[in-house]
């Protein structure tokens, strides 16, 4: 079981991230490092600022939203975690 955390981000987003990013860069790589945050990006095909991170555990989850600069500083509006069960399935080329 993993656990992804999706951002939407504020409507004014765009005034807040540059002075923010650098602090919320050092956190997914501290997260990374620790083996706890698998992937982390935006998505290109929703609204600007829509964003998604796959963790391993809900607690990791909720520790990395509990403490980002992007959500303390209202550049995220809302955030939610849901369970996800990869699958992989191996098929015949």
């Amino acid at each position: 079981m993993k656990y992804v955390l999706f951002y939407e981000a504020s409507e004014d987003f765009r005034s807040k991230v540059f002075a923010h990013v650098e602090a919320h860069r050092a956190l997914w790589q501290k997260f990374y490092a620790e083996g706890t945050l698998l992937m982390i990006g935006p998505f290109t095909d929703l609204p600007a600022g829509s964003a998604m991170g796959i963790f391993k555990s809900r607690d990791a989850a909720e520790r990395f939203a509990s403490v980002d600069p992007f959500v303390a500083y209202g550049i995220v509006a809302r955030w939610t975690i849901r369970e996800w069960d990869e699958v992989l399935v191996p098929y015949a080329v």
